[in-house]
């Protein structure tokens, strides 16, 4: 043990030994090798001694810098910024980080360098993003079936999707129907509204040939399903009727937060809550059922069918 530590001890004298401060002067076409906190960046004295800052008293012969045994200079600061503060250099100017964060990080490099204008520059521009309103939630509008399984996939909360195709409806719609619509729509903004922060909902208006049906996600699988619509006959036609679930959705939203933060819930607790859903989609594989979801479908039709609204 003791010998490891004499070693370990030798090792960094050796390293430490190999650091030096000398004084960088040259013309101003040399190039110069920059080592800022573990980024490596590759200069002209030029760029470096073209702003009245910190760094032209560094690389013009007035103050010493510390380098390794490759010539490397060393500058103990974060790197991630100093690719911009060199371009702002260069040419004077530069496109500025979008976030707020990345913004106060490269104000703070700025100062430290005492490169002012470019400090201003951040400065107005943290202050525009301060006056900004930030939506409190925002919900995807899907595309295309890849772009949303992407978004189910990937997110690390559940998810809740409502399809909406009022358009793809081949029979008349029944007197309250268009009434129901519009409440599956504002219970789905209410409801993304109050869970933003803890289930992703998505929005589907080119999906399937359904008109207005909720699906549940939980680890990146559907969990539930509540299809709005159903087929009733008239006496002459058949009718589209669409219907307003409001309890069963509070159900299925409030079961699918037991998968929030990708974690499966506890089996008692799921079997509780399977219990008191009647009708609740499971699954025993990791794919999809679809034909059960279509038999669910089919009898839900079925029964549906002799009743007129």
């Amino acid at each position: 043990m003791r010998s490891r530590l004499l070693r370990v001890t030798s090792i960094l004298y050796t390293i430490m030994g190999d650091q030096r401060n000398q004084v960088i002067k040259g013309s101003p076409s040399q190039y110069v090798k920059l080592n800022v906190g573990g980024f490596l960046y590759y200069t002209t004295i030029r760029t470096l001694t073209k702003a009245d800052c910190m760094l032209r008293a560094m690389f013009s012969g007035k103050l010493e810098v510390l380098t390794d045994s490759e010539g490397w200079v060393l500058i103990d600061r974060c790197g991630l910024h100093f690719g911009t503060i060199l371009n702002f250099l260069r040419d004077g100017s530069v496109s500025l980080p979008e976030t707020s964060k990345s913004l106060a990080e490269l104000l703070a490099e700025s100062k430290y360098y005492c490169i002012e204008e470019l400090a201003e520059s951040c400065e107005r521009a943290l202050d525009i993003k301060k006056k900004e309103i930030q939506p409190i939630c925002r919900v995807p509008l899907i595309t295309s079936s890849s772009e949303e399984n992407y978004l189910i996939t990937s997110s690390t909360k559940p998810a809740i999707k409502l399809l909406i195709n009022r358009h793809n409806n081949k029979y008349s719609y029944t007197t309250t129907s268009d009434d129901n619509l519009l409440k599956n729509i504002e219970l789905f903004d209410k409801l993304s509204l109050r869970f933003s922060g803890r289930i992703l909902f998505i929005k589907d208006v080119i999906g399937s040939s359904e008109i207005c049906c909720w699906s549940f996600y939980g680890n990146g699988k559907r969990v539930a399903e509540v299809c709005c619509t159903s087929i009733v006959y008239s006496t002459d036609k058949k009718h589209t009727k669409v219907e307003f679930p409001e309890a069963r959705i509070y159900e299925e939203t409030l079961h699918t937060l037991l998968y929030e933060n990708r974690q499966n819930p506890d089996a008692e607790l799921l079997q509780a809550t399977s219990t008191m859903r009647p009708g609740a989609i499971s699954y025993t594989s990791d794919e999809e059922d679809a034909s059960g979801l279509a038999r669910l479908r089919s009898n839900k039709q079925s029964n549906m069918a002799s009743k007129v609204e």
